[in-house]
C-alpha cells in the first residue's frame, strides 16, 4: 500500500493566501508531500501588509501538534511564525531533537511588518540553540539574532559562521534583501562548512510568501529523503520557477504572491 511523505507544518494563517500556512500547504502539495498543520496565529493581511494579528492560545497549538503527531505522524516539521514566548516553549517541547526540522524565524515580514512580540525574541534564541534543525533567517532576522547589522554580500559569509558559533545549528541565510544579487544564499552546517547557493535573479514584485514558501519546501524534500544541500538546491530551484512564473501575475495593489503552482500545466489566463 502506498504511504505520504508527511510535511507537519506550525505557522501562522495568512487571509490574503501568499504566504503563511496557505502557501506552505501548496508549496507540500506541490511537491508531493502531504502536508497537516497546526496553526499558531490568524493574521488579516494582504498584499499591502498585517493588518492585524491574533494569537491562538498555546495549549490549543499544542494540541493540534499532538493530534496530528499521534495518528498521522509526520517526516519534517516545518516551523514558521510563533510571534508570542507561551507558543514557541511549548512548539520547542515538541521538536527538541527532531530531525528533519526547518524552522523560518519569521520576524519580520517582506512588508517589512513585524511578526514577533519583544518579549518573544529570547525564546525564539533558545528555540534554535542546539537545535538539530535547519533555520532560515532573511538579513533583517539574521540582524536580530546577532545584534548587527548585514549590509553586503561579502558580510555575509562571517555573519552565517557567527551564528552557527552562537547557536550551535545550521543555518541558510538568506540574501534575498541584498541589492546586488538577490538570488544568493549560503548555507552553514553544524561543522561549519559553508556552502554557497547562487540562483536566478528574478525582476518581479511577486515576493510574497518566499521565505515560507523556501522553508517549506526544504522540508519537503528533507521528508523525500534528500539530504540538506541537495533539500535546500531544490527548494531554491522550485522557489526561482514560482517567481520566474509568477512574474506577469496581477494580484492587489502591492507584492503579489508567488505562482505556487506553476507546474500544474493550467492555463489561468
Amino acid at each position: 500500500m502506498k504511504t505520504y511523505k508527511k510535511v507537519l507544518i506550525i505557522a501562522g494563517s495568512d487571509s490574503g493566501g501568499g504566504a503563511g500556512i496557505q502557501a506552505d500547504i501548496k508549496t507540500t502539495t506541490m511537491l508531493g508531500c502531504y502536508a497537516s498543520t497546526a496553526i499558531t496565529a490568524i493574521t488579516a493581511q494582504n498584499t499591502l501588509g498585517v493588518q492585524s494579528v491574533h494569537y491562538l492560545d498555546e495549549t490549543l497549538v499544542q494540541s493540534q501538534i499532538e493530534s496530528v503527531l499521534s495518528d498521522i505522524g509526520t517526516d519534517a516539521i516545518k516551523v514558521g511564525m510563533l510571534g508570542q514566548k507561551n507558543i514557541i516553549d511549548t512548539v520547542q517541547k515538541h521538536i527538541k531533537n527532531k530531525k528533519n526540522t526547518v524552522i523560518d524565524p519569521v520576524m519580520v515580514a517582506t512588508s517589512g511588518d513585524r511578526l514577533v512580540e519583544e518579549n518573544a525574541i529570547a525564546a525564539l534564541k533558545s528555540l534554535i540553540k542546539n537545535s538539530l534543525a535547519i533555520v532560515t533567517p532573511n538579513l533583517a532576522e539574521a540582524e536580530i539574532f546577532l545584534g548587527e547589522s548585514i549590509t553586503k554580500q561579502s558580510d555575509m559569509k562571517e555573519a552565517a559562521l557567527e551564528l552557527q558559533r552562537i547557536y550551535e545549528c545550521a543555518f541558510l541565510l538568506k540574501g534575498g534583501h541584498l541589492s546586488q544579487n538577490k538570488g544568493f544564499d549560503l548555507y552553514v552546517d553544524t561543522e561549519g562548512k559553508v556552502t554557497y547557493f547562487e540562483g536566478k535573479q528574478i525582476l518581479t514584485q511577486n515576493t510574497h510568501g518566499t521565505g515560507c514558501s523556501l522553508s517549506t519546501a526544504i522540508a519537503s524534500y528533507l521528508a523525500k529523503g534528500k539530504n540538506k544541500v541537495e533539500s535546500i538546491r531544490l527548494a531554491k530551484q522550485y522557489l526561482t520557477d514560482a517567481l520566474d512564473h509568477g512574474k506577469n501575475f496581477k494580484l492587489g495593489s502591492g507584492k503579489g504572491p508567488i505562482y505556487h503552482n506553476y507546474n500544474t500545466n493550467e492555463d489561468f489566463s
